[in-house]
C-alpha cells in the first residue's frame, strides 16, 4: 500500500549549455533519485522530440504545457501513475507578461493506496525581477482555481516550480499563509522551511558554474520550492519527511542545470 510520495522540481535549462553532457546528468540523477512526481521548467517539446522522454525514458507518465509556449519553451509533469486529467491556468494577467511561457499546469493523479487522489501543481510565474505585481497576480490565480477544485472534491495539493520569488515576496507569502492577496488566503508548508529552517537553500546561485559568468547578481536565491497545502488545524495534509536540493554538485564538472533541483518526501500523517 502507498503512504509515501518522492516529489521533485527542477528547470531544466533548455538546451543550454552543453546538453548531451547535462542530459547524461539528468538521466543518471533521476534514476538514482527515483521521484513519483516531477515539475520541470524551460523544458523543449517539439514534434520531433521530447526532453523529457528523452532523459527519463518510458518510466513515467509525462504532459506538456501547450498554450503559450515561447521558442519551443514551456512546462512539464511527469508522473509514475497515469495522469487523470490536466488543466493549463491563463497567466497572461497583464500586457507585460506576453513574451514569457508562463502558466500554471494542474494535473489530477491517483496514488495508489492511503494517498489517493490528489493535484500536483506545476506553477511557472513570470521572471523579471520587477514583476512581483504579475507574480502576485498569477498565484491568486493558480490559487483560486485550486480552492474551487477542492471545493467539489477534497485532496491533497501540492505546488512545486521554479517560482521565480524567494520566501520574502509577497506572492510566496501569500501561498504560505502569511498575507492575503486578492481578497483570498491560503496556507501552504514550505517543504525547505520544514526541515531547514534559516538555512538559504539558494536554487538559482553564482555557486553553480553555469551561473557563474553571469554579468548582473540574481538578488533572489531560494526561487525554487515545494509546498504542500496545510488543513484545517495548520499542518500539511502530507507530512514532510525531507527536503534537500538536488543536482546541487557537479558530476565530472558538469552541472545538470543553471538551476539546483528541490525534492521532498511526503507520507501519509498517522491516524
Amino acid at each position: 500500500m502507498e503512504d509515501r510520495l518522492r516529489v521533485a522540481t527542477l528547470n531544466i535549462y533548455g538546451r543550454q549549455g552543453n546538453w548531451p553532457e547535462r542530459r547524461n546528468v539528468l538521466q543518471q540523477g533521476f534514476h538514482d533519485l527515483r521521484p513519483d512526481l516531477m515539475a520541470f521548467q524551460e523544458v523543449v517539446k517539439t514534434d520531433d522530440w521530447d526532453q523529457i522522454a528523452d532523459f527519463l525514458g518510458d518510466d513515467y507518465h509525462v504532459v506538456h504545457q501547450t498554450i503559450g509556449k515561447t521558442d519551443e519553451l514551456g512546462v512539464a509533469i511527469a508522473s509514475r501513475w497515469p495522469i487523470m486529467s490536466v488543466q493549463e491556468l491563463d497567466l497572461n494577467v497583464t500586457p507585460r507578461t506576453a513574451d514569457f511561457p508562463c502558466t500554471t499546469l494542474v494535473a489530477r493523479i491517483e496514488v495508489p493506496g492511503r494517498i489517493g487522489e490528489l493535484l500536483f501543481v506545476n506553477h511557472f510565474p513570470n521572471w523579471q525581477l520587477d514583476f512581483e505585481h504579475e507574480r502576485e497576480l498569477q498565484a491568486v490565480i493558480a490559487a483560486r482555481f485550486i480552492e474551487n477544485e477542492l471545493a467539489e472534491s477534497p485532496m491533497h495539493v501540492i505546488i512545486a516550480g521554479d517560482l521565480d520569488a524567494d520566501p520574502n515576496a509577497a506572492s510566496i507569502r501569500f501561498f504560505t499563509g502569511h498575507q492575503s492577496l486578492g481578497g483570498m488566503s491560503v496556507c501552504y508548508r514550505d517543504a525547505w522551511t520544514s526541515h531547514h529552517q534559516g538555512e538559504p537553500g539558494a536554487t538559482f546561485t553564482t555557486d553553480n558554474a553555469l551561473m557563474a559568468n553571469a554579468n548582473w547578481d540574481w538578488p533572489f536565491g531560494r526561487i525554487d520550492h515545494i509546498l504542500v497545502r496545510c488543513g484545517l488545524h495548520g499542518g500539511p495534509t502530507l507530512m514532510i519527511e525531507a527536503c534537500e536540493r538536488i543536482f546541487d554538485q557537479p558530476v565530472d564538472g558538469i552541472w545538470g542545470s543553471d538551476h539546483f533541483g528541490v525534492m521532498a518526501d511526503l507520507t501519509v500523517p498517522p491516524a
